[in-house]
């Protein structure tokens, strides 16, 4: 296989950060003495970057969305990663992927200074060629901005793209883009309209797609 350009999507991708994006939405709730959301309830925010987190998250209130994000923005730092985890395969199959002679890069909605602080925790960060997150470029995915980008950083064309994500917001930003999508089911989002190349269920099954046999 020639080598080939893998995005990835971080949040439910990658990542398990339902508990920690939880804990900075009611943090944010207490300080506007809202009560607390339950996980199951924020995990349905997630997606669409911090704005729309926010936003959900104070539905049916009169809270001013722009002071809201101020608010939000230490917590939702400073508790990046107390819960996250990585997803079962991702740790030692993201090595193999870039083994095998592919490009790694990320593109995610998730704020680009909460992002490299995730990849660092971990010890990620040398894996990926490009890291590309909300603020990165004026657009979110389900544009296809920060495929191209990514594209023109790495040299690489759509013909040999894959967008890898759990939400219809990497699949549709691939199809925009003429790049092939994979969906992830195990992670917080659905597929919506969208026809990805593959349906995957764990991350381990995403190897045998590039690995050699």
């Amino acid at each position: 296989m020639k080598p080939q350009l893998l995005i990835f999507d971080l949040d439910g991708t990658l990542i398990d950060s339902s508990a920690d994006l939880t804990t900075a939405v009611n943090l944010m709730r207490a300080h506007f003495g809202l009560p607390a959301l339950s996980v199951e309830t924020v995990t349905t925010y997630i997606g669409n970057g911090v704005r729309l987190l926010v936003s959900r998250s104070l539905t049916n209130t009169a809270i001013d969305i722009e002071e809201a994000l101020t608010v939000i923005r230490p917590f939702y730092e400073s508790h990046v990663v107390d819960k996250t985890t990585l997803y079962p395969g991702v740790r030692d199959g993201l090595p193999r992927l870039l083994d095998a002679g592919h490009k790694l890069a990320i593109a995610t909605n998730k704020p680009a200074p909460a992002c490299r602080l995730v990849l660092d925790h971990f010890g990620l960060t040398p894996l990926f060629h490009s890291v590309l997150g909300g603020g990165s470029v004026p657009n979110l995915k389900p544009h296809p901005e920060m495929i191209e980008v990514i594209q023109r950083q790495t040299g690489m064309i759509p013909a040999n793209t894959w967008v890898i994500g759990d939400n219809y917001t990497d699949l549709e930003c691939a199809r925009h883009n003429g790049a092939s999508s994979i969906f992830l089911t195990y992670g917080y989002g659905t597929p919506g309209r969208e026809s990805p190349a593959h349906t995957l269920h764990s991350f381990n099954d995403l190897l045998p797609l590039f690995l050699p046999r």
